[in-house]
């Protein structure tokens, strides 16, 4: 899946990865995929509960060089 930008929170811990996603897709359009980057084991919970409360579509997750990736559509 293709995404409109980046963001790297590896090195952060709750909820700084959440609150960055949240700045971020702010920023973005309707429909725009964001692609999270996190290695807080917290995110595991944190970013799913933060899509669905928020109105995001959480469109993919996976795993890379050690951290999680959450692609994340602006809802």
């Amino acid at each position: 899946m293709d995404w409109d930008l980046d963001l790297d929170a590896r090195g952060l811990i709750c909820p700084l990865p959440v609150l960055k996603a949240r700045k971020r897709l702010s920023g973005m359009a309707a429909g725009q995929v964001l692609r999270l980057l996190a290695d807080d084991p917290a995110a595991v919970v944190d970013v799913p509960f933060f899509c669905s409360e928020a109105g995001h579509e959480l469109a993919g997750t996976g795993e890379e060089g050690g951290a999680q990736v959450y692609l994340i559509r602006k809802g």
